[in-house]
């Protein structure tokens, strides 16, 4: 159990860690956020667990503690450290072709010009490679970044979008029908990537992604309340999520009636949890002790390691893979790791922070981040679509940071 003490105990200042709540109090008030949860953790300790505004507007339910959040994207990570605990047993290697494991994939082709509806391409150079998946430099793309015909054959058939249907192996059998963006490892794209991890998992674990996420870190960690859906008992306390609408919000997925509240027929290994600020404290824990929380150890020390350092092929930052397109973080000073950002330079991404500092976020505005260096976790957790509504993240770093003075 992570505990809470005041926050001069692990080197946070009590006053400055009022300018941050009051700040994300403003979002509120002025109606632009519905509501927010807050949870700053330092040296394996809680300095602060603020609340504030409604997890549900027409009800009048207020953001608690327990509220249970859809994170989307932050369920990448998650998936990651989940593949990476079947690396550790042998099962494959990061330089693997991913067509050995998953035959969909073995005779994948790459763009070369046209649109949506008739087009030419190539052999790729390469396989791609479960790194290439891990760090999303694969050729895969989100049907929703409406950038390039590829994009558009996703949406046609309903690829990699919040509400997708079918199966994983369904999806993974139409990306291997269509072609890549790029030749693997020429460039960085977000995409559906860590879904395809997932399905990797489930090929590699004989079980569905959903009952290995829950054997190898959900209750070794205690994220009870983390899953793929709202259990019929948190019902109550799940929150609704909105959409940005001028200068306010408008109702997008009713907790009522909410797709969540059962288990999906798609596992969505890159966007489909639902958790708790406390739960995914837990994971952030894990990644600070090296791979362990309490006596569970989820990975190894030299694995987590691995992970957390940066995998771009160019060895430099997202800026030097080719034409930024939308990405829950910058691109300039910042790489990428197996399943997550990477700090390389805070001044290049003219933000406080640290070297190493890893971190991801999720569509409706979510997002957290762990400073191995400054021995901190920090979880942003609200419902608002999309995350580049507002600068929230840039705004927590300068405020979290400026609140240390130890």
């Amino acid at each position: 159990m992570v505990t809470r003490v005041s926050p001069d105990r692990v080197g946070l200042s009590a006053t400055r860690l009022e300018r941050v709540v009051e700040h994300l109090e403003g979002y509120v008030d002025d109606g632009r956020l519905p509501g927010w949860q807050l949870l700053v953790a330092r040296s394996g300790h809680i300095a602060l667990q603020e609340s504030y505004g409604l997890r549900d507007v027409a009800a009048q339910a207020p953001v608690t503690d327990d509220t249970v959040f859809r994170i989307y994207s932050m369920t990448k990570p998650v998936t990651s450290v989940a593949l990476m605990t079947l690396y550790e047993q042998g099962r494959f290697q990061l330089d693997d072709p991913i067509g050995r494991h998953v035959p969909e994939l073995a005779e994948l082709e790459v763009f070369k010009s046209g649109g949506e509806h008739d087009y030419t391409t190539v052999p790729t150079e390469r396989p791609v490679t479960v790194r290439d998946l891990l760090t999303h430099t694969a050729g895969f793309t989100y049907g929703f970044m409406h950038a390039h015909p590829v994009d558009a054959l996703y949406r046609a058939r309903g690829i990699g979008g919040v509400a997708s249907t079918g199966t994983l192996a369904d999806m993974v059998r139409q990306l291997g029908e269509l072609p890549l963006l790029f030749q693997p490892g020429a460039r960085w794209s977000y995409s559906v990537a860590t879904d395809v991890c997932g399905y990797l998992i489930e090929r590699l674990s004989g079980m569905p992604l959903d009952a290995y996420l829950r054997e190898a870190i959900l209750d070794p960690l205690g994220m009870d309340d983390t899953d793929f859906f709202v259990r019929e008992e948190n019902h109550d306390r799940f929150a609704a999520c909105y959409e940005r609408e001028g200068d306010g919000f408008r109702l997008v997925d009713d907790p009522v009636t909410s797709p969540f509240l059962q288990r999906p027929e798609f596992l969505a290994g890159g966007g489909g949890l639902v958790s708790t600020a406390a739960d995914y404290l837990r994971f952030c824990q894990m990644v600070l002790s090296g791979g362990q929380l309490g006596s569970e150890r989820i990975l190894g020390r030299k694995t987590l390691s691995l992970m957390r350092m940066n995998h771009l092929p160019t060895g430099g930052d997202l800026a030097s893979m080719g034409q930024a397109v939308f990405s829950e973080t910058r691109y300039d000073g910042i790489g990428f790791g197996l399943g997550w950002s990477v700090v390389l330079d805070p001044a290049r991404a003219q933000v406080s922070g640290s070297i190493g500092e890893l971190a991801w976020g999720g569509l409706a505005s979510t997002c957290f981040w762990i400073d191995p260096d400054e021995d901190l976790a920090v979880i942003f957790l609200t419902q608002l679509i999309p995350s580049s509504a507002y600068p929230v993240r840039r705004e927590l770093r300068s405020l979290v940071y400026q609140a240390l003075v130890d």
